[in-house]
């Protein structure tokens, strides 16, 4: 676990606990962000550590020109299909953590939320994005199955099939018109939709925050989430079938 004491500038994840908000500040980004192995269980850690605190909200937010540029692609010579098979799990666990969070949570997204990110903030109560935010989840290009329930029942199935069936980038406006976002707004304003989301989520004491949330969450077929993931990134050829697709963005560009 990285302590608050720990943290430097170099921190891929920055946690900050203030009064009864922990925020998560996604600090990668010569990667845009892009999400590794330590990223994820840094995050893991610090839920655990705000939970256990009785924070009453969770931030994330990510530093330099994006949000996420999603799962870490960089180190694919050195993966075999286990690694990818064990990061994949790992990531689906977070999200789910996410999802199932007794208290409420906030993403603020500008840039590009592309893959995992994007399903960081499809898990959150609160999703709100800068004007010029593009998203993009192309996991199904590699057969990847991935938070696919999760954004049908948040989007809907004619738009989460929309989304997914040719992993296109889609803008800001779009998502807010399915759901995928609760807002748009400025980087400049976000303070004050912090502050009103702030004083939501201070109402309730811990307690009955955490029945209401637990009350009112559908988790019947998260197991079901992690099953389909499993199968589909435990078939044969993980590594191979993600190569030919970076292979393929890096022509296309």
């Amino acid at each position: 676990m990285v302590k608050l004491g720990m943290q430097t500038k170099s921190t891929p994840i920055i946690i900050e606990h203030q009064e009864n908000i922990t925020w998560f500040r996604l600090n990668n980004p010569s990667r845009l962000n892009a999400l590794n192995s330590q990223m994820i269980q840094i995050m893991t850690d610090g839920i655990n550590e705000a939970l256990q605190k009785k924070i009453k909200l969770l931030i994330f937010s990510g530093e330099g020109r994006a949000f996420s540029s999603g799962f870490d692609l960089s180190n694919l010579q050195n993966e075999s299909d286990a690694d990818l098979l064990y990061r994949f799990v790992k990531i689906e666990e977070l999200l789910q953590m996410i999802y199932k969070l007794p208290i409420s949570s906030l993403a603020l997204v500008h840039g590009k939320c592309f893959g995992a990110g994007a399903d960081i903030v499809s898990a959150c109560q609160h999703r709100i994005a800068s004007p010029e935010t593009t998203f993009r989840m192309p996991g199904l290009q590699f057969g990847i199955v991935l938070g696919t329930r999760r954004l049908s029942r948040l989007v809907g199935r004619k738009n989460a099939i929309n989304f997914l069936e040719s992993s296109r980038i889609f803008n800001s406006d779009e998502a807010l018109k399915s759901g995928f976002l609760t807002c748009i707004c400025e980087a400049n304003n976000w303070k004050s939709k912090i502050k009103e989301i702030s004083l939501e989520a201070f109402n309730l004491n811990y307690e009955s925050k955490s029945k209401l949330m637990s009350e009112t969450l559908d988790d019947k077929d998260l197991d079901n989430d992690l099953a389909a993931l499993v199968r589909s990134a435990s078939k044969p050829g993980l590594v191979k079938r993600i190569r030919k697709f970076v292979d393929t963005q890096v022509k296309n560009k």
